[in-house]
């Protein structure tokens, strides 16, 4: 998979992508991430990327011309462009995967008040936000997204079945764990995780998967969440 990201701090990925499964993943071939300075496709000796918006307004916008050139130089025939803004579409597991299918994902990095409307209208294909608040700039979501499809890839994470299982894969948020020793300094482990029973196990985890998830993130439990984690197989309802 290849993944270019478009930024105006290049320096910020470093050591984002030097460290861990990133790096792992980067090593091993099953992906291809670069990281190019927006000032790159600039026109003027400047290199100026940003300028005053129309109608006045505070703070600098984005120009056209950079980022329509870069994509053009970096583009391919089915590639995604992504727009990191806190106006897009809140990631998750499930746009994570579907961006983990896409052969190339080019990433860009909102930064002042915004980017030129028609790039984002003649370009962008997926416009992701990390939630209801505002950063600097794109680059911290740039780097959760990037981690968060790269795991995805086949043969990123060693076990598929631990990414069957994780939080919000099967509707509810995953259950606890635990390891040795069975009993640290009068904390004991649940006495089912070592009855060697796996039915029993099942039963117990799925049952602390919704006691955590009604807990934690009760608007999981609508009733198109609970659709969704029953056809997963991962909730059991007790009979």
């Amino acid at each position: 998979m290849r993944i270019d990201i478009l930024t105006l701090f290049p320096g910020m990925f470093e050591g984002a992508l030097e460290e861990s499964m990133i790096k792992r993943a980067i090593k091993s071939g099953k992906a291809d991430i670069r990281v190019h300075n927006l000032r790159d496709w600039t026109d003027d000796k400047h290199r100026k990327v940003d300028d005053k918006p129309f109608g006045g307004g505070p703070g600098m916008v984005i120009k056209p011309q950079p980022l329509f050139d870069a994509v053009a130089g970096l583009k391919r025939r089915a590639s995604k462009v992504v727009l990191m803004t806190p106006q897009g579409k809140r990631l998750d597991q499930a746009v994570a995967k579907k961006l983990a299918k896409a052969g190339h994902i080019i990433v860009v990095c909102g930064h002042y008040e915004g980017i030129d409307e028609r790039f984002r209208q003649e370009r962008v294909t997926d416009e992701i936000s990390l939630g209801d608040f505002v950063l600097t700039g794109g680059e911290i979501p740039a780097m959760a997204l990037v981690d968060c499809v790269v795991r995805l890839i086949p043969g990123v994470v060693g076990s598929k079945e631990s990414l069957e299982f994780e939080s919000f894969s099967a509707g509810l948020l995953e259950y606890p764990q635990y390891t040795r020793p069975a009993d640290f300094r009068g904390f004991k482990v649940p006495s089912v995780l070592l009855s060697g029973d796996h039915n029993k196990i099942d039963v117990w985890r799925n049952g602390m998967a919704l006691k955590r998830t009604k807990k934690m993130r009760p608007d999981m439990l609508s009733p198109a969440f609970g659709a969704k984690s029953r056809r997963s197989g991962i909730y059991k309802e007790k009979r």
